[in-house]
């Protein structure tokens, strides 16, 4: 069954423009955009990225020119063009539309960074002119084209204003139908857009300056809000759902295959450290995801990991003076985190809510003070205080020495790269443990005490030992990322394992990696951790506000997408009860439809 697209509604258009006009001047305005590309934005070189060239685009050009292209296809596709259909299953104008703020926005930032950067605006070139003119033409444009679906004005009783019909634009969604696929076509489908996710990602990671990654952030953001209006997200996500084995292998093949794309181990390191703060952030999806237990101490596990193993690896300044092999330290590391899981759940778990929350706080608190105090001085002579455990040597398993560069496939694999693959299995036990945990009846007794602890105990679930065990396996899947980030980082401080600062891993970062990714999903974390390291990294030129951006950010999203960035269906219903989801061309979906 193919796809029909509603009848459009142009008096109910931002812009009173007839529609084939305003696609007229939309074709119009891209097709200028990518011509500026090609012409020079600014007279020196000062600027990065080197915008002063005629004839092919460089920076901060080529993320305009990829906007513009984008958005010409999806005009394009919103005309009915045979063989671009599949483009907006679920309708044009609004993936359109998103499009051309994210060119918009990306093209205005790189004229204002420009002008700001080199003093003013005579610094612009009339490549600069014309884009600038040409993306606010395009905007405009799109902005007449009519909506995919009609604006309900209540019967005439409540004129709709520029805000209602610009959000209508925006937000009223109704999925596409599937449209049945042979089974090799689906795992093809899956696996190219798992390999344009890992390219995306290594052009992200690889961005060399603050710019750069501003303008690909800001069309990325739009881009990805675009495939989910357009109904494509929707069809990926049966796909995924249909065949789940066959996704997350080709995810983490995807992932395995990233150290091959680097030439900089700084960027291996950098790729690393966001594996072992999204496995942190998985484990504690266990806790606040399903079983709705806010632990606001939760780095506090990784560092009683990271300390056990630092103890027992070798390390010269280690007051144990035992070398385990590695297997052995994981072991020790997670056995170290379960226990004091059971010893700091056992006597608090009886405390709900905020109460709850406050005790896990003073528990991350003591033991950083802990590890401090441990110096010889004020305590036994065990952590070395703030100076910590240094000088872990590197693991070397069956011969495998993780410390020098290998040959993986012809391309050589830097000391990173190797612990990269090293974190990556451990992130596939994670996502192991805690799939099989969500899908069994424990998993499941948790989602019962998360949503109503009350009516879980009246239907005789053990609403403690369950918690308990939460707790418990939380803190072991966090100790096994600690073994690692010792060797990782060939040192254990207590600085390192803070409730809250400018750089992640902590504890609030955690817990908004979980809610802003999705909580109780699999993928929500891992892309919440993912953009929370990524971000401060890549912005340094803007580490005074870094924390007022990330909080102007979290309220944004808890305003408009509260369920989080990658959320399963039942919060997505649970936060937009209320809107349309009538699938394109049908009936409406009732919930359990959805």
């Amino acid at each position: 069954m193919t796809d029909t697209h509603p009848t459009p509604h142009p008096h109910h258009a931002l812009i009173p423009l007839p529609p084939n006009t305003a696609r007229l001047l939309a074709i119009t305005g891209a097709t200028l955009t990518i011509a500026s590309t090609f012409t020079a934005w600014t007279w020196t070189t000062k600027f990065p990225g080197n915008l002063t060239v005629t004839g092919y685009p460089g920076g901060l050009q080529t993320i305009t020119l990829a906007g513009a292209l984008l958005t010409l296809l999806h005009t394009i596709a919103g005309h009915g063009t045979p063989g671009l259909r599949w483009l907006t299953p679920a309708g044009a104008t609004a993936p359109t539309l998103l499009l051309a703020l994210g060119t918009f926005a990306t093209t205005w930032y790189t004229l204002g960074a420009i002008a700001i950067d080199l003093g003013g605006l005579a610094n612009l070139e009339p490549g600069g002119y014309l884009a600038g003119t040409s993306t606010l033409l395009t905007l405009a444009a799109v902005l007449a084209l009519p909506p995919d679906h009609p604006y309900d004005d209540h019967n005439g009783t409540r004129p709709p204003t520029p805000w209602h019909r610009l959000r209508h634009t925006l937000t009223t969604h109704r999925p596409p139908r599937p449209t049945p696929l042979p089974t090799w076509a689906e795992i093809l489908i899956i696996a190219t857009a798992f390999g344009l996710g890992l390219y995306l990602f290594s052009y992200g990671i690889d961005t060399e300056y603050g710019e750069l990654f501003v303008g690909y952030l800001l069309l990325t953001g739009c881009a990805l809000a675009a495939i989910g209006r357009s109904g494509l997200t929707t069809r990926l996500t049966t796909l995924t759902a249909k065949h789940r084995n066959t996704t997350l292998t080709t995810a983490f093949v995807a992932a395995a295959c990233f150290p091959l794309t680097q030439t900089n181990d700084a960027y291996t390191n950098l790729a690393t450290s966001i594996l072992i703060f999204a496995t942190v952030a998985l484990g504690l999806n266990v806790v606040v995801g399903l079983a709705g237990l806010l632990d606001l101490g939760y780095v506090a596990f990784l560092g009683v990991g990271a300390y056990a193993a630092a103890l027992v690896s070798g390390s010269p300044e280690s007051a144990i003076g035992v070398h385990f092999p590695f297997w052995a330290a994981v072991l020790t590391g997670i056995a170290a985190s379960l226990v004091f899981g059971v010893l700091i759940g056992a006597p608090t778990l009886r405390l709900r809510g905020d109460y709850l929350a406050i005790v896990t706080l003073g528990f991350g608190e003591i033991f950083r003070i802990t590890m401090l105090n441990l110096n010889g001085k004020t305590g036994p002579d065990i952590t070395n205080g703030a100076m910590g455990i240094p000088n872990i040597p590197e693991l070397n398993i069956l011969g495998f020495n993780f410390g020098k560069t290998h040959d993986i496939l012809g391309t050589p694999i830097g000391r990173f790269g190797n612990y990269y693959l090293l974190m990556l299995l451990a992130t596939i036990v994670v996502v192991l443990v805690f799939r099989r945990a969500t899908e069994s009846r424990i998993g499941r007794a948790w989602i019962a005490i998360r949503e109503d602890e009350t009516a879980a105990t009246a239907m005789g679930i053990n609403a403690f030992r369950l918690k308990l065990l939460a707790f418990a396996l939380g803190a072991a899947l966090a100790g096994l990322a600690g073994t690692i980030q010792a060797h990782v980082i060939t040192t254990a401080t207590p600085d390192q394992y803070q409730f809250a600062g400018t750089v992640p891993p902590n504890s609030a970062f955690l817990l908004a990696a979980v809610i802003l990714g999705g909580m109780g999903t699999i993928t929500g974390p891992i892309v919440g951790a993912a953009l929370l390291y990524l971000i401060p990294s890549k912005m340094d030129f803007m580490q005074d506000y870094q924390l007022l951006l990330f909080g102007l950010a979290l309220i944004l999203l808890m305003r408009f997408r509260p369920e989080g960035l990658v959320a399963d269906r039942r919060k997505q219903l649970e936060f937009h009860e209320h809107e349309d989801t009538t699938p394109a061309g049908g009936a409406s979906l009732t919930k359990a439809e959805a």
